[in-house]
């Protein structure tokens, strides 16, 4: 058990977040007890002073402190409202950077038996690496500064700075002529697939089985989409994406009825981007691509995961290779020529060769953008509970995770000698238990002129997302703090289907 005791119950989630990426797998027990730290493998203990932060840490016998001044703008401690302060920001970091050193010095000697990883990006815990380096770049700072912080006050590995730099100074090239403050983009949702895979923790519900009901979905989503069409009149339409689930489970008659509604109700005309994510193989057939043709969508995806046989069965999927490749040229003949491919590092089973085979696989086909994943096994998944069975889970799961770095390091390297360059980044929240996140990423590479807009606007909280659908979040943007805020979708089918009204008047007058 690792122990973090605070003076105060302050940035409790920030310190956890950052222990446990030091201690994957271990529990954290955060408390202003001050007796719990002879109870804990390794304890913090932090002083959130208004001078001074003070912090120690103790892992057996062995123990070091440190201090740093916090002298600055007191009022932040009286603002009842202080979340936003711009002093609150500093004094975080430097809490973080202290406690970032105090671990990383622990020797090997006084945590024998724990395992422990340093982070390669130090203090960013969040799922946004790259937001603060883009959004300084587009104020204006200049890119040695920025570069200079991520190392300096973020602690991140040299590698991750040159990844974080590469990413974020193609997003602020690419949004420079963006309208981010009145603009938005829209969100589709379609939450029926082929099969539901293992690792899957998405609404997503088998077609053969719920598909029934997709004729009534269609009608609430139709009754959607034309109620949030009036509430974003006026305001400039950036990018559409259509995702699920599996957009391409529908029939191409759906398919038809539903852009038809888009079309009628958005002004699709000034729109710089469609994406639909046509994704699972098996339910992509040439009259649907054609569908999508006449409609005029700019972009799909065709994702794979991985080019293994056995994985594919593992994982649920009732697709072969070979169907893979047939779909892919098939969109290609048709004249699509933006596809996006999804492979997964990390799943069960695979080892760096297996990975490497799908990479030889996928340049053959020669996508425009290929987006890698890092597996993480969350909650709500089969293959979690299929993973933790058995005493050795975690030796399993660490194994996994090594093999797992090695393959997304090989995604680098695969992309610059492809022509591909990292365009947008971003890390899953960490489960609990054995099973955390690792210390990748998921990163989209993407050729010179292929990179989605959506993509990079969603990820970076830089524009109001319009969601329709089961499940959906619309995210409004507030410029002036640079702050988003959430309307959520039930994510039932059927509830969705009952409750549309209820859908469409939590977005009345709330979008803008």
């Amino acid at each position: 058990m690792l122990g973090i005791i605070l003076s105060e119950m302050d940035f409790d989630y920030e310190m956890q977040m950052l222990v446990k990426s030091f201690f994957p797998g271990k529990e954290c027990l955060v408390t202003t007890d001050q007796g719990k730290g002879s109870e804990m493998e390794v304890a913090l203990v932090l002083a959130l002073g208004r001078e001074e932060i003070r912090g120690k840490v103790m892992a057996g016998a062995y123990a070091r402190e440190a201090s740093v001044p916090a002298d600055g703008n007191q009022d932040w401690h009286k603002n009842p409202d202080k979340s936003g302060h711009p002093y609150r920001a500093w004094y975080k970091n430097e809490l973080k950077r202290m406690v970032f050193r105090l671990l990383e010095g622990i020797p090997e000697s006084a945590i024998s038996g724990i395992c422990r990883r340093v982070p390669k990006w130090g203090t960013m815990t969040g799922v946004r690496p790259a937001k603060i380096s883009m959004r300084e770049l587009l104020q204006g700072k200049p890119a040695e500064q920025v570069e200079a912080d991520l190392s300096e006050i973020y602690c991140c590995h040299p590698d991750k700075v040159k990844l974080c730099m590469e990413v974020a100074k193609k997003e602020a090239g690419l949004l420079g002529g963006v309208d981010c403050s009145r603009g938005y983009s829209l969100y589709i949702g379609i939450p029926f697939c082929p099969t539901t895979c293992l690792y899957c923790s998405f609404p997503s519900y088998p077609y053969d089985k719920f598909g029934k009901l997709s004729v009534e979905y269609l009608e609430a989503l139709l009754r959607e989409l034309e109620a949030v069409g009036q509430e974003c009149e006026g305001h400039p339409l950036t990018s559409i994406y259509v995702g699920g689930g599996t957009p391409t489970a529908l029939t191409a008659q759906q398919l038809d009825c539903l852009l038809s509604q888009v079309e009628r109700h958005f002004p699709v005309e000034e729109c710089l981007e469609w994406t639909v994510e046509a994704g699972r193989p098996d339910s992509i057939t040439e009259e649907k691509l054609r569908v999508l043709r006449q409609h005029g969508i700019s972009r799909i995806s065709i994702n794979p995961q991985t080019m293994q046989e056995e994985t594919l069965r593992y994982i649920g999927r009732k697709h072969s290779v070979q169907d893979v490749a047939t779909a892919f040229v098939m969109a290609r003949e048709l004249g699509f020529d933006n596809i996006n491919m999804d492979l997964i590092a990390g799943l069960p089973g695979e080892r760096l060769s297996h990975f490497e085979d799908t990479l030889e696989q996928v340049r053959t086909l020669d996508p425009d953008s290929i987006t890698v994943h890092s597996l993480v096994v969350k909650r709500a998944s089969k293959l979690r509970e299929m993973l933790e069975q058995g005493d050795d889970s975690r030796g399993r799961e660490a194994a996994r995770r090594e093999q797992m770095d090695l393959m997304v390091e090989r995604a680098m390297t695969f992309g610059e000698s492809q022509g591909y360059a990292p365009y947008y980044m971003y890390r899953q929240k960490n489960s609990s238990g054995s099973f955390g996140t690792s210390s990748q990423e998921n990163i989209g590479f993407a050729r010179l002129g292929k990179e989605s807009l959506y993509n990079i606007l969603m990820m970076e909280e830089m524009q109001t997302i319009a969601a329709v659908g089961a499940g959906a979040s619309t995210k409004r943007y507030h410029v002036s703090g640079q702050m988003v805020s959430r309307i959520e979708n039930v994510k039932s089918i059927a509830d969705y289907i009952g409750r549309i009204d209820e859908m469409i008047a939590r977005k009345r007058g709330k979008i803008w």
